[in-house]
C-alpha cells in the first residue's frame, strides 16, 4: 500500500542511506557496500568497487556511459575526473538524490528519476558503450534486469553490476533453512526467487543475448569487509532508522559471509 503523497516526505525511502554515518559527508557522497581489499576506509571501499567494475568492462574516455542507480552521484563524479568520461547518463530512483545531483554536476548529458528497470530506448539516442551499475542489480530479477539494459546497450556494448549467487551448498540445505534464507533477504529487499548458482546464471546471460561472461565473487571482501568496518565504527546514541538499517545491513552481510550460501559477485558481459 502506498503512503498518500502528503505524508511520504515523512518516511525515508527503503534505498536511503544516510552516507554520513558510513563515513562520506560530502554532497555528492558514496552510498555501496565497498571492496574492503588493503583499506580500512569507507570512501576508497567504494571506489575500488567501482573501479573493479570499470576495469572489468575496459572503461575508456571514449565510452558513452549509463550509471544505474547512482545514488548519491559520487560515482558520475568518479566516472569524469578519473576515467575523463565525457558523455555520461544516470538514472536514479530517489528524487532527492536526482535534484541534488542536477544542481551539483550541471555538466551530466541526462539524468532520468525512476526505476532502472523503465528503461526507454528512445530516451538514450545514441545508445550506450558501457552500462554499469554498482550495488543495487541484485534487488530485481536479473531477466528483467539485462532485458532492460539491453534495450539501451550497443551491439558490442559492454555490461557490468553487482549480483548475488547461490552457492553448491544452497541445494544440501534442509527446507526450513531455506525459508530462513528468504526471510533475511526479503528484509534487504531480495528476493531468493530471483537468484541461482553461477552456472544458471551464466544460461540466463546468455539467453539474453549476452557473451564474454566474467564471473568473480568478491563476498570476503564485500560482505566480510563492510561487516568488519561497521563493527570497528562506534554505535551512536541515539540510533535513529538510519543508524539501524545500516547496522542491520552490516550485521546480515556477516551471516551470509560466514555462512557461504549466498555470495556476492561482480559481472561483466558483451552484448552480442
Amino acid at each position: 500500500m502506498k503512503l498518500p503523497h502528503a505524508l511520504s516526505h515523512w518516511f525515508p525511502h527503503k534505498y536511503a542511506i544516510d552516507a554520513k554515518r558510513l563515513g562520506d559527508e560530502r554532497t555528492l557522497a558514496w552510498s555501496n557496500l565497498g571492496y574492503w581489499a588493503d583499506t580500512s576506509d569507507y570512501k576508497t571501499a567504494c571506489r575500488q568497487l567501482a573501479d573493479g567494475l570499470a576495469d572489468a568492462v575496459q572503461l575508456s574516455s571514449t565510452d558513452r556511459l549509463l550509471d544505474l542507480g547512482c545514488g548519491q552521484g559520487a560515482s558520475l563524479q568518479h566516472w569524469v575526473e578519473h576515467y575523463q568520461i565525457q558523455s555520461l547518463c544516470a538514472v536514479e530512483l530517489q528524487l532527492d538524490h536526482v535534484k541534488r545531483i542536477q544542481h551539483a554536476f550541471p555538466q551530466l548529458e541526462k539524468m532520468i528519476q525512476g526505476s532502472f528497470l523503465d528503461l526507454r530506448p528512445d530516451t538514450f539516442k545514441p545508445h550506450f558503450d558501457v552500462v554499469m551499475c554498482i550495488d543495487a542489480a541484485y534487488h530485481s530479477a536479473l531477466t528483467s534486469f539485462l532485458t532492460a539494459v539491453g534495450s539501451v546497450l550497443k551491439s558490442k556494448g559492454r555490461l557490468g553490476f553487482h549480483y548475488l549467487l547461490l552457492s553448491e551448498k544452497w541445494t544440501q540445505l534442509p527446507v526450513w533453512q531455506r525459508q530462513k534464507y528468504k526471510y533475511l533477504l526479503k528484509a534487504a529487499d531480495v528476493e531468493l526467487d530471483d537468484l541461482a548458482d553461477v552456472t544458471t546464471t551464466e544460461h540466463t546471460l546468455r539467453a539474453q543475448g549476452f557473451d564474454q561472461i566474467q564471473i568473480v565473487d568478491m563476498t570476503t571482501d564485500v560482505f566480510g569487509g563492510f561487516a568488519r568496518y561497521m563493527a570497528s565504527r562506534p554505535y551512536h546514541s541515539k540510533q535513529n532508522i538510519d543508524e539501524r538499517k545500516i547496522r542491520a545491513t552490516a550485521k546480515l552481510c556477516q551471516y551470509l559471509c560466514d555462512q557461504g550460501i549466498v555470495r556476492y559477485v561482480q559481472i561483466a558481459a558483451t552484448k552480442q
